[in-house]
């Protein structure tokens, strides 16, 4: 088996020390409350009491995934492809929250199922074109699995490399937030019922539609390990997905996660390697109905509650200038004994 990313947990001893700078600047104690907290995790992270977030990559992966065959989505699989371009042409909703964040957006061909023309702003890593449909056979090979993990890790690995400080994880894929909710099920793990929202959107009539189709799946298989989970039931994007987690995870980067699709990703991912979980900052808390119970499960709190449940990234692009304010207050923040010195 390919061999997973060395994740190296944080160096807990360094808490103090943050916690004592953050008590020393211009402030009361604890008063910035949240924000401190995450200053904190930032400066653990990157192992350092003057912790630097200059740059935020946003990596979108598309994958398509042939449980919408089930009729899972209100929307038909070509619609991935469609969005694709979109982002591509700068005027989806992740396009408009990043330009006004200052955040790079990069899109991911994990999975799409379409020939997609080469574009600057898209990386090509399709392992298949779609996943298979997961109520009638496993989604991915485990071989699949493997090269989608391998190549999340690749890009993440670059990114860091070219000077990225967060590496942050969207998604586009119709029928993806059945694959979550079947990840979630078994690796959180939680009641089927639970786990299962309305995703892009559905009437009652379709809401019965795709919890049909997801039983199906789930009664198909009864895998548990995480590995065995991503290839019944995840797709292209949600395997890279993890692979990226895991990447910048190892080249100790902020991992900033988007709604319910990317933390089923970074669910696998940790329960892969649970070390990875020190790296993960969780963007927002999403609409969709499985989203909190799995946020519980792994024992985090979002950044922000916004009623969002589009994914793409939307929520981490609109989270990212908060780790940029979370460092400068460790940077950029007079101490307190030097305003009382006053001048010279």
């Amino acid at each position: 088996m390919t061999a997973l990313p060395v994740v190296v947990p944080v160096n807990a001893a360094l808490e103090p020390q943050l916690r004592a700078c953050l008590d020393a600047k211009a402030k009361p104690p604890g008063s910035l409350g949240r924000i401190e907290d995450l200053a904190v995790r930032i400066g653990l992270i990157q192992n350092r009491l003057d912790p630097r977030i200059a740059r935020t990559d946003l990596y979108v992966f598309a994958g398509d995934h042939g449980l919408t065959n089930e009729g899972v989505s209100a929307y038909p699989s070509s619609v991935t492809a469609a969005m694709v371009e979109l982002f591509l042409s700068g005027r989806s909703s992740v396009s408009a929250f990043a330009k006004a964040t200052g955040v790079r957006v990069r899109v991911v061909d994990a999975g799409v199922d379409a020939d997609l023309p080469e574009h600057t702003k898209m990386i090509s890593a399709k392992i298949r074109r779609g996943a298979r449909n997961a109520a009638r056979a496993s989604a991915l090979t485990q071989d699949e699995v493997l090269a989608a993990i391998a190549k999340g890790g690749e890009i993440a690995r670059a990114a860091a490399e070219d000077g990225a400080d967060v590496i942050a994880l969207g998604e586009m894929g119709i029928g993806n937030s059945s694959s979550a909710a079947l990840i979630m099920h078994r690796l959180a793990p939680a009641a089927l019922d639970d786990c299962v929202g309305q995703g892009t959107g559905h009437d009652a009539e379709g809401m019965a539609r795709k919890r049909a189709g997801i039983v199906r799946a789930a009664l198909r298989s009864d895998a548990s390990a995480p590995l065995a989970v991503l290839a019944e039931f995840g797709g292209c994007e949600i395997a890279m997905m993890v692979g990226a987690v895991l990447g910048a995870a190892a080249a100790r980067r902020v991992v900033l996660i988007d709604g319910f699709i990317s933390t089923a990703a970074a669910l696998a991912a940790v329960r892969l390697v649970p070390a990875a979980l020190d790296y993960c900052v969780f963007a927002h808390g999403s609409a969709e109905r499985g989203h909190p119970l799995m946020l519980r499960a792994l024992g985090v709190q979002p950044l922000l509650d916004l009623d969002l449940r589009l994914g793409e990234g939307t929520g981490a692009a609109l989270a990212a200038p908060l780790l940029v304010a979370a460092a400068n207050l460790l940077t950029e923040v007079a101490d307190l004994a030097d305003v009382l010195a006053g001048p010279g």
